[in-house]
């Protein structure tokens, strides 16, 4: 496990939940290494069981700090993501010790506008449809930020490349339902 150094954006909105100060914290951390990075996944903890439970890693996280300005989820980054898995086959490998309250995962990808939907070609493999939307002149490039809590709680982040400031991130818990299923999927047993 790594620790994510604390990373502030702008602020989270004053009355948002720690998943979504979770969410966000992630996406600033994220912004700061760049684009075309690989996916990423981090552990949610609480933060005061954390500091209980294992006071030197809290300690280590820069969490010894008991004010009140301390997230209540701290997130830890994983290992890197083993190369050329596909992320629902990795995703389906995964068990989290009970410590663990939610995960989230950071993605880049490539989108279009629903507009451009009814343009697809069918009968594509995964492949041609990647290459295809590759070469679509409306594509964005998009970085999603999604997060699960074992209760079902769920939210992200989707932050544009052409917008790349904290101030343009969209956040809600529906913004990219196929990626909070896989990862609700990891605290199933």
């Amino acid at each position: 496990m790594f620790g994510m150094p604390n990373v502030s954006p702008s602020g989270p909105p004053m009355a948002a939940s720690p998943l979504t100060v979770a969410v966000l914290e992630i996406d600033a951390y994220a912004a700061t290494l760049g684009w075309d990075q690989p996916a990423r996944l981090f552990a949610l903890v609480d933060t005061a069981r954390l500091r209980a439970q294992e006071p030197g890693l809290a300690a280590q996280l820069g969490l010894d700090d008991t004010s009140s300005t301390t997230a209540a989820l701290t997130p830890v980054e994983q290992e890197e993501l083993p190369e050329g898995t596909a992320l629902d086959e990795f995703l389906a490998t995964i068990a989290w010790p009970d410590a663990v309250t939610g995960c989230a995962m950071t993605v880049e990808r490539l989108m279009l506008p629903p507009s451009a939907e009814a343009s697809v070609p069918d009968g594509m493999s995964d492949s041609e449809l990647t290459a295809w939307v590759a070469r679509h002149p409306d594509r964005q490039e998009v970085r999603m930020t999604v997060a699960v809590l074992r209760d079902g709680s769920r939210d992200s982040a989707v932050r544009l490349r052409e917008k790349d400031s904290a101030t343009e991130v969209l956040t809600g818990a529906g913004l990219v339902p196929g990626l909070a299923e896989a990862l609700a999927a990891t605290f199933e047993s």
